[in-house]
């Protein structure tokens, strides 16, 4: 029988069924509990004799003064609050925790109470949760740019292996826009490691699209093979970006975001701090920077806990 804390209730009880000459055992059956839990309140509450609303007074004493996590242990509070201001979800901090085999654990549930007591004592760490948006609009063929797209090479025609994230090499891109293409940043996420690049567009045209993507993937263009690619009409130049880069491009077919879902699972991420209607025009590279950077040191859960970027630095060698 699993044991709980006596109520006040059973606690006199306890007094009145002593007093008719009951045994413990026959105590404990009768208020529902084991006998073990009736010995040890009779040991702890007795000197004198038993009375039931001293009992009470003790045991509310003891749980004051008991051990509690988020009572005792303020860093590790502070630790997980942190955490969750950069967005880590409670089961990635157990699941990082857990990984680094640290002295001290918690569970993803211990978080969630934590987020919810510092809710009900007007804090916000509830704000830093992430919601469950809709997964976005669906494009009409107009919009799906496949007219504007210059001697496109559908998915169909790229090779099997890169499904398999078995190897580093293979990514994924699109752009993050405000409003109509008011403004916006073009992100690249690598398959296997769900590494991320993301550059401000300072105009709205494929050829700073070009430009931008060729700017973050040059450094370590030796980790890109393939880039499967949105049929917006930002990257007609895809022809230009696969010369500079020596990689091959490929494009989904329409309607088929799911095709690019670590990208737009990444996007979705971005957005938990650009939301819509965000002025892109208004961020530095430097800003955006900071962010991509936090997500590339968040663990995640299909990594082992992993990061991003210790994937992705683990398996790249830095060959041009």
């Amino acid at each position: 029988m699993k044991y709980r804390q006596l109520t006040q209730t059973q606690r006199y009880q306890i007094s009145a069924l002593r007093v008719t000459g009951k045994s413990q055992r026959q105590i404990a059956g009768i208020i529902g509990c084991h006998s073990s839990t009736v010995s040890r309140e009779l040991r702890r509450n007795s000197t004198s004799g038993y009375d039931p609303e001293h009992a009470q007074q003790q045991s509310n004493a003891r749980r004051s003064r008991a051990f509690k996590w988020h009572k005792r242990l303020q860093w590790l509070t502070e630790w997980v609050s942190t955490r969750l201001k950069q967005h880590w979800s409670p089961e990635q901090i157990a699941g990082f925790m857990n990984r680094m085999k640290t002295p001290v654990r918690v569970s993803h549930q211990w978080i969630y109470d934590l987020i919810h007591r510092d809710r009900l004592s007007g804090g916000n760490l509830w704000r830093y949760c992430r919601h469950r948006n809709s997964r976005g609009r669906r494009r009409n063929a107009k919009d799906a740019g496949l007219g504007k797209i210059p001697n496109r090479t559908g998915i169909e025609h790229r090779p099997e292996e890169v499904e398999s994230r078995g190897a580093l090499g293979h990514w994924e891109g699109d752009t993050v826009l405000q409003g109509h293409k008011q403004s916006g940043v073009v992100t690249l996420v690598e398959r296997r490691s769900g590494y991320l690049l993301a550059g401000r567009l300072r105009e709205f045209t494929a050829k700073q699209t070009a430009r931008t993507v060729i700017r973050l993937l040059q450094p370590i263009r030796g980790a890109a093979q393939t880039l499967t690619l949105d049929n917006g009409s930002e990257f007609s130049e895809h022809e230009h970006m696969a010369k500079a880069l020596n990689l091959d491009a490929y494009f989904c077919d329409p309607y088929c975001s799911g095709q690019r879902g670590t990208n737009e699972n990444t996007n979705g991420l971005l957005r938990q701090y650009y939301p819509k209607g965000t002025n892109f025009a208004k961020l530095s590279q430097t800003h955006i920077n900071r962010v991509v950077e936090q997500l590339n040191n968040r663990p995640r859960k299909r990594l082992g806990y992993r990061t991003p970027a210790e994937v992705f630095w683990g398996e790249y060698s830095g060959a041009l």
